[in-house]
């Protein structure tokens, strides 16, 4: 019987090579474009926009069940980026695009006069399209916008965050 023998270094090789092309998928996918924790936030609100996680350890959770959103990997600084203003976003393989989530792009009716067909929202409104996902004329946000689930006190928190992008 003669049985060909595959050499270790070969193995290793094509097993680091594989771990490589699923890092770069995975980055693909999953946009990292939060800061990481590190507890060098100014406020409770910004470390909720960039960490999905509270300074008061209350649970921050969102419907979406997808790869590690629970954990913190997917914030509302995956999607609307750093300074709220939105843009295209890549995930699980599919391309959209997000609204600029600055308060004052979202309360101005000057603002939402040209680009959106409802009213512009007020504080409830947006608290209640993040915990709800509907927009203030009642119809529900596309997907992929999750409802997140936390405390009174956390979304108070994250309301004055927004305020404060510009």
């Amino acid at each position: 019987m003669n049985e060909r023998k595959i050499p270790w270094l070969l193995v290793i090789g094509g097993g680091v090579l594989v771990g490589l092309l699923l890092l770069a998928c995975l980055i693909i996918i999953f946009p990292f474009t939060r800061p990481p924790i590190s507890g060098s936030y100014r406020s409770n609100g910004e470390q909720i926009y960039f960490t999905a996680t509270s300074q008061r350890g209350t649970p921050i959770t969102s419907d979406l069940r997808m790869g590690m959103m629970g954990s913190g990997m997917w914030t509302c600084a995956t999607c609307h980026g750093a300074n709220g203003r939105g843009g295209t976003v890549r995930m699980m393989m599919r391309i959209f695009e997000t609204p600029d989530i600055r308060y004052k792009t979202l309360t101005s009716p000057e603002e939402h006069a040209e680009t959106e067909e409802h009213e512009p929202y007020t504080d409830e409104d947006i608290k209640r399209a993040i915990t709800e996902g509907i927009e203030p004329d009642g119809k529900p946000l596309d997907w992929p916008m999750p409802r997140w689930s936390m405390s009174d006190e956390d979304l108070d928190d994250l309301l004055e965050f927004l305020k404060t992008l510009d």
